[in-house]
């Protein structure tokens, strides 16, 4: 991973004429990337920076542009304007040496094929020059028991590690997930989490686009947040939307009510407030806004 004094950890982005170049260290490197459909702008002038080795989450609501540019990235959509390197090629025109160095995980995978998954693994490995060996990833996404179970009896979030055993067994330095844990119950939400962290250990980038704000929160090194085709903002999670400075909202019972008043000085606030009471603040809580509540916030919705 590129040292943190080579990006910086938060930054907040708007378009206009004058743009720092492309990064050649980073793992994505985007400027002023448009693209239209017709008379609607779906990508208007984004910059971005992903560096080689971390976890990025791209959020954003539907329609804001977060499909569109990771297409672009992985050279299945064309552009309009901008420049875009991955890998430090140019996908418009990826040859397959720069292919081989991709992995992408769709939100509807190959689960339901009548192949075994050591048979997809099997094939799908056969399109890489080095590829890792199928067993060897069975293991790691926990599936070794199923190598010769077909893909369409797996339940779903079997299948989600199925894909994503597709999207690794070429050894790809850059991985896109799209809404990986979609469907997941808790348990297997939290098991995803851990094999994803596994990889990003091994060295792999990923770019990571889900509706989850507890999983952007839980994997990402960074997160983006893009609203109506332009990005608002890149922060590490604790700090985006100035979360870390924001007022705490302290909240108690009393006189058989519930109250809260926000504050910039909690710790002060609370000592006032127990000197009021003979012993425990009843159902005392203090808490900073979420990564949900800057989120709704920064893309205009009502928390």
């Amino acid at each position: 991973m590129q040292k943190d004094s080579l990006l910086p950890t938060t930054r907040t982005l708007a378009a206009g004429p004058e743009r720092e170049p492309l990064d050649p260290a980073a793992a994505i490197s985007i400027r002023g990337l448009v693209k239209r459909y017709g008379d609607f702008t779906a990508v208007d002038g984004l910059d971005l920076d992903i560096r080689r080795g971390e976890i990025f989450a791209l959020l954003g609501p539907n329609g804001a542009g977060k499909t569109t540019t990771v297409e672009i990235c992985e050279g299945y959509r064309s552009r309009d304007g901008g420049e875009v390197r991955v890998l430090g090629a140019d996908p418009a025109h990826g040859d397959r040496r720069w292919k081989a160095q991709l992995g992408i995980v769709l939100q509807s995978g190959a689960g339901f094929s009548q192949l075994t998954c050591r048979e997809m693994l099997q094939a799908q490995a056969s399109y890489y020059p080095d590829p890792r060996d199928p067993d060897e990833v069975l293991e790691l996404v926990g599936l070794t028991e199923k190598a010769r179970v077909r893909g369409r009896t797996l339940s779903g979030g079997q299948r989600r590690r199925l894909d994503v055993a597709l999207g690794i067994v070429g050894r790809p330095t850059l991985l896109f997930l799209d809404e990986p844990t979609t469907g997941f119950d808790p348990e297997a939400r939290r098991q995803f989490w851990s094999l994803i962290r596994s990889l990003r250990d091994l060295g792999t980038t990923m770019l990571l686009t889900t509706h989850y704000l507890d999983e952007a929160e839980a994997l990402a090194d960074r997160v983006g947040v893009i609203a109506h085709g332009r990005l608002m903002e890149v922060a590490v999670p604790a700090v985006l939307g100035g979360r870390e400075t924001a007022p705490a909202v302290v909240s108690w019972t009393e006189d058989g009510a519930r109250r809260s008043e926000a504050t910039a000085t909690p710790t002060a606030f609370v000592r006032d407030l127990a000197a009021r009471f003979p012993g425990e603040v009843p159902d005392l809580a203090v808490a900073r806004p979420t990564l949900e509540d800057v989120y709704l916030r920064m893309i205009g919705e009502p928390a």
